[in-house]
């Protein structure tokens, strides 16, 4: 018996690949360019914080943003309410990442870096 899948072992090689080398797989991976803008206002890059922080950024909204997306060391903080609680002493990322409705990233974004104390 021959049972045949969705994906060919062309189309697995070429999944495979772009999984391993953090290449978008399909065009619809890539950042919608909408015209929004982000701006992280606090803490500012390179601060000193407390383990628990309130993060602050405008949304300029382009043509397609809906809302933004916070990322705590590239992890997606899924119902982030506007403050860090907990975060371990240390370096880390804070990104904001713009969004549509349907939760398609867009290209405004920005990063800082801070030291929790």
């Amino acid at each position: 018996m021959h049972v045949t899948t969705g994906i060919g072992f062309m189309g697995l090689g070429i999944a495979l690949v772009s999984a391993l080398s953090g290449t978008p797989v399909f065009a619809a991976d890539k950042p919608i360019e909408d015209g929004s803008k982000i701006v992280i206002t606090a803490p500012k890059d390179g601060d000193k914080v407390g383990d628990s922080f309130e993060l602050k950024y405008d949304l300029t909204k382009g043509s397609q943003a809906a809302h933004a997306h916070v990322y705590l060391d590239d992890q997606y903080q899924k119902g982030f309410g506007g403050t860090f609680k907990g975060v371990p002493k240390g370096k880390h990322k804070v990104t904001v990442t713009g969004a549509t409705k349907d939760h398609a990233l867009l290209t405004a974004t920005q990063t800082i870096n801070v030291e929790v104390r």
